[in-house]
């Protein structure tokens, strides 16, 4: 290399530096750190979450490189190119989405860039923010689950009393999700598989008396809240996005959380079955479609109450998921579901980037109910449960079908961002 290229790649990467830094570089390093794990506990996506940090650490007028996965974050900081760069990798615990805490740490953030309160009242207040209480309580949070099986169950075909024990097995799903909490992390780990299990075996005690009981619907709508639909498209997007070690984290936690869903569901109709004899019988008729006009909206409020979206932005978060549906509704009757899911996601995210322009506060809160309201996990549930009834070939198709749904997701966030660039926000 000759001196006047190795001259010029010098003066390129000073220039990456501020002249004057605002913040000692100390007090920057820590503060940067406190902020990255925040974000990543309150469910902020390692992209977003590497961006932000990233211009966060220029504000600051150093030049920062960050690596989020789900379970530890790389944090590298210059304090000027003359010097070696303070790299520190830190373990975190995996991702607890809170959309409210994380709206609140976007705000305090905001407050400090327009120069309204200094990094001092900032850091304190961002420890304030672990202690501030959730928006909605247990019974209004137990509330969502019941309103999450209460409009998905009719949205996939079920009858009234599939919709009925759905809710009901929604809110014991719950009850063990609580419970699991209180045990530990061993009865967290196995919460998928436990209440898979629980509701499997009471739907098929039922289905003795209720013979129309549609098993696997019911199950599927009782365990929909916590199916890994998202976590598998975010884990596909990451990979599209060269994220590899988080993409394939999250992916293969998507994956394994699926099959501890299935194990379940199949235990508990296999322990059932096995003490007593289940007849085969037809479906129940599906609720009328017009009821959808009024459990559908039950659905998308489930949603935002379980994800603890605050009250200011309920409204807007049921507004775009509800945009998203139409566009799904309307790409499946212009083509088929796959264009249904373009459109829906394309739509949904133009709708969140702007309402975060307007708002100054993180695309996340709006737009994390609406792709987990697209359920690609629930294709892959569906296609287990196939596979493990005997009916391979369907089970393939439709497990196949479920990184489809994945991709398709994918394709119609970057297509969102391309129409309307994300703002650098958590």
């Amino acid at each position: 290399m000759n001196s006047k290229s190795s001259k010029k790649m010098v003066q390129m990467k000073e220039s990456e530096f501020a002249k004057d830094s605002k913040v000692p570089f100390d007090e920057a390093w820590k503060f940067i750190i406190k902020v990255g794990i925040a974000a990543h506990k309150y469910g902020s996506t390692a992209t977003r979450l590497e961006s932000f940090l990233v211009g966060l650490s220029i504000s600051f007028g150093y030049k920062g490189v960050f690596r989020s996965t789900p379970s530890d974050i790389v944090f590298a900081l210059w304090e000027n190119p003359d010097l070696p760069q303070r790299v520190e990798v830190i373990a975190t615990s995996p991702p607890d989405v809170n959309l409210d805490k994380l709206a609140r740490l976007g705000d305090l953030l905001n407050e400090y860039n327009a120069g309204t309160i200094s990094l001092s009242e900032v850091d304190a207040r961002i420890d304030a923010n672990e202690q501030v209480p959730p928006p909605w309580g247990k019974f209004a949070t137990m509330l969502g689950y019941a309103f999450v099986g209460i409009g998905l169950a009719p949205l996939l075909g079920g009858g009234w009393l599939d919709t009925l024990f759905a809710t009901l097995f929604s809110m014991l799903v719950y009850g063990i999700v609580l419970l699991s909490g209180r045990l530990g992390s061993a009865a967290t780990t196995w919460m998928p598989l436990s209440s898979a299990f629980v509701v499997g075996l009471l739907a098929t005690v039922l289905k003795l008396w209720i013979p129309e009981l549609n098993l696997v619907l019911i199950i599927l709508s009782a365990v929909a809240i916590i199916l890994p639909g998202y976590t598998i498209s975010l884990g596909a997007g990451e990979l599209v996005g060269q994220h590899v070690v988080s993409g394939a984290a999250n992916l293969m936690n998507g994956l394994i959380t699926l099959f501890k869903q299935i194990a379940g569901g199949w235990l508990g109709i296999a322990v059932a079955s096995s003490i007593f004899t289940v007849e085969a019988s037809a479906p129940a008729t599906p609720v009328d479609q017009a009821w959808l006009l009024l459990l559908f909206p039950l659905l998308l409020i489930g949603l935002c109450l379980v994800f603890q979206i605050s009250r200011r932005d309920l409204l807007w978060a049921v507004l775009v998921s509800a945009i998203a549906y139409l566009g799904v509704l309307a790409g499946s009757s212009l083509m088929d579901s796959m264009l249904g899911n373009l459109l829906g996601t394309i739509a949904a995210v133009v709708i969140a980037n702007l309402w975060s322009r307007q708002t100054g506060r993180p695309t996340s809160i709006v737009l994390i109910p609406a792709i987990v309201m697209l359920v690609s996990g629930s294709i892959g549930f569906r296609g287990l449960a196939a596979m493990a009834q005997g009916e391979v070939l369907l089970g393939v198709q439709q497990f196949f079908q479920m990184f489809v749904v994945a991709m398709t997701i994918v394709a119609g966030i970057l297509i969102g961002y391309t129409i309307i660039r994300p703002e650098r926000s958590l």
